[in-house]
């Protein structure tokens, strides 16, 4: 049996696809599965045991056309993102089992469907169903993408994340020190109810714990991580890493402080406790669907507004946060 399975989109959302992916070769252990995704994300799988082979849709390439490369010898593909383009790969392979899924109120998306895919979940997610509808339940997107092993006829489900790590990465962070409050600078701290400014009175406030303070940063935060050096109030400011061993520096931590990010999934997969900020607007969705899964965690809303009252109460809350998490490592 030949399993095609796709993920185009983001890295976090291809992490919280891992448990799937488990299931898919539980559920079919003599298959031969084939994971599709991008050259963005594929560090997420390019070590995972659950996996034959990768196929990388190149950018601008065409999701249809590496669809087409499968037919003749794709007996089940399963979309596991519920975007355009992953359908299109899918419909194209010509699978006799085609699944996907789709979110409650893309009445266009649920009525089309049947030209992409032979069997179709639909999701509760949407986010004016949840600003509207007080305790509103959406479940994390682990669950929902399981749905899809459970609808193309897998019986054996897998709920843990799947991310390994090398002792060569490991001792590629040796230096980086053990047991700190990780802290993971996105762009997102930057704006939309977050500041410089406020990051780095966060930061110097988080030392009050005693613990070691380090950062980690990717190249959309290289201007904040030069001010924090610049400020001095963080132990270690490292960029520059590999994913596997981001994960690792990850995996040494007492916990991990972000924002709604990969960073998020991350921590997630080598189980470390996490507060994450989502961003104010559909915070009663994001939330949930993409919450830290099956870690101890507490989920924070940003600001709506950068006034200094808002922000000054944000750092409180994530203050208070971080040490009620230390308190249970």
């Amino acid at each position: 049996m030949n399993i095609v399975l796709t993920r185009l989109d983001r890295v976090g959302d291809l992490i919280l696809s891992t448990p799937a992916i488990a299931s898919v070769r539980r559920s079919w252990p003599q298959a031969h599965v084939t994971i599709a995704c991008s050259a963005y994300n594929a560090v997420v799988v390019e070590r995972n045991p659950d996996i034959d082979a990768i196929a990388i849709l190149p950018a601008g390439g065409s999701p249809a056309e590496l669809g087409r490369s499968f037919r003749g010898r794709c007996d089940l593909a399963i979309a596991l993102a519920p975007r355009a383009a992953d359908f299109s790969l899918v419909a194209a392979t010509r699978a006799r089992v085609r699944v996907g899924y789709t979110y409650v109120r893309r009445y266009l998306a649920r009525l089309t469907a049947g030209l992409y895919v032979t069997r179709l979940a639909v999701s509760e997610a949407d986010p004016a169903l949840c600003e509207k509808r007080p305790g509103y339940r959406v479940r994390p997107e682990v669950e929902q993408v399981l749905d899809l092993v459970t609808l193309a006829g897998g019986m054996t489900l897998v709920r843990d994340l799947v991310l390994p790590i090398s002792d060569d990465d490991r001792h590629a962070v040796a230096a980086i020190p053990a047991g700190a409050i990780a802290f993971q600078l996105g762009a997102r701290w930057l704006r939309d109810g977050s500041t410089i400014a406020s990051t780095i009175a966060l930061i110097r406030r988080l030392r009050t714990f005693g613990a070691p303070i380090v950062v980690t940063y990717g190249d959309d935060a290289r201007e904040g991580a030069t001010a924090l050096r610049a400020a001095g109030v963080a132990d270690l400011v490292v960029g520059d890493l590999t994913f596997a061993q981001w994960a690792a520096a990850f995996e040494k931590s007492r916990v991990v402080l972000t924002v709604d990010t990969g960073a998020t999934h991350v921590a997630s997969a080598v189980r470390r406790p996490t507060v994450v900020l989502f961003e104010h607007r559909f915070f009663h969705l994001s939330s949930q669907e993409w919450s830290p899964y099956r870690v101890p965690s507490v989920r924070l809303r940003k600001p709506a507004t950068d006034a200094p009252s808002d922000l000054a109460a944000s750092r409180d809350e994530i203050v208070d946060a971080v040490g009620s998490l230390l308190q249970r490592t």
